[in-house]
């Protein structure tokens, strides 16, 4: 099971003080905005995603159909296979997607410590 690019998704108070320090530990903005309440955020093959009240905690994010550059591969396992071989292994989802469409989609689960995951799918 190919999951993708992993990040770790951070529920920030404030995205500009966030965006400094992360900026004094080499990481630059490569995606989102400020007007959109998030930043992506990255220094070499490191990613973390900055997101000022969209969700409450943190969490690890992985994307499906992108590599660690955010670049698009060309074979990649899709959400909803992924879905279907969680489910398989008895695992419990607190969101799931919806089997009949295609393209973006997303799911949440959670580890056995409570830990959010997040597999989201941009294409």
């Amino acid at each position: 099971m190919k999951l993708g690019a992993f990040s770790v998704s951070l529920s920030v108070k404030d995205l500009q003080k966030s965006k400094d320090f992360y900026e004094k530990l080499g990481f630059s903005a490569m995606g989102g905005s400020m007007e959109h309440n998030y930043l992506i955020m990255k220094n070499g093959d490191h990613l973390i995603g900055l997101f000022q009240a969209m969700f409450d905690g943190n969490m690890l994010t992985f994307n499906p159909g992108w590599d660690q550059t955010a670049q698009n591969l060309e074979v990649f396992d899709d959400v909803r296979d992924i879905q279907k071989h969680l489910k398989a292994q008895g695992v419990e989802l607190d969101k799931e997607a919806d089997e009949t469409t295609s393209g973006p989609e997303h799911i949440f689960l959670k580890d056995p410590d409570g830990n959010m995951i997040l597999i989201d799918q941009h294409r």
